[in-house]
């Protein structure tokens, strides 16, 4: 399987499980051999970030809140922005075009000439060697590519939906409770 960094895997109907149900995943690493990371792109958090988080909010695409990343390092925080410049901030590690991870100790100020917006994530989405890729050929998951826009979407609820409309077919018309159909 080629490398993942910087697509998509989307939560397939069979996906029941609540930590990632209709969820839109956005790998940030992956390694055969390593396993895979990836951020939780649709599950706005709490509104209030802590002080120490407070310095980025003002460069948040809205909805301006924290967003649950994962189950994984619910005491990690990882930040995501988009940019112009193909340099990026200090720390930048670019995931598609216009899109990376970014150091969220460096200098708001000098970020802040370089992001046009920010989202910050608590936790992550984890998978040791070869569990995300086994998932992948069960059938739970559907890999798709990563849109810049994607990790800022202003209606994170509707994502899951867009991004497999974005791909054709059936699949978003399928209800919450497939045996109402």
């Amino acid at each position: 399987m080629e490398p993942l960094t910087g697509r998509l895997v989307v939560a397939s109907h069979d996906l029941i499980d609540t930590s990632f149900r209709r969820t839109v995943v956005l790998v940030l690493a992956h390694d055969t051999d390593a396993g895979a990371a990836g951020i939780v792109l649709n599950r706005p958090g709490p509104a209030d970030a802590p002080e120490r988080l407070r310095r980025w909010m003002p460069l948040a695409a809205p909805p301006a809140v924290l967003f649950h990343g994962g189950p994984v390092g619910p005491d990690t925080v990882i930040g995501v922005g988009a940019t112009d410049d193909p340099a990026g901030p200090d720390g930048w590690q670019p995931l598609i075009e216009g899109l990376g991870v970014f150091d969220l100790a460096g200098d708001v100020d000098v970020a802040r000439e370089r992001l046009r917006a920010v989202r910050l994530f608590v936790g992550y989405a984890g998978w040791t060697a070869g569990q995300l890729e086994a998932e992948i050929a069960s059938g739970t998951w559907f890999v798709v590519d990563a849109d810049a826009a994607d990790p800022l979407t202003t209606t994170p609820a509707q994502l899951w939906r867009a991004v497999l409309a974005r791909q054709g077919g059936l699949f978003t018309t399928v209800p919450d409770d497939p045996g109402l159909n």
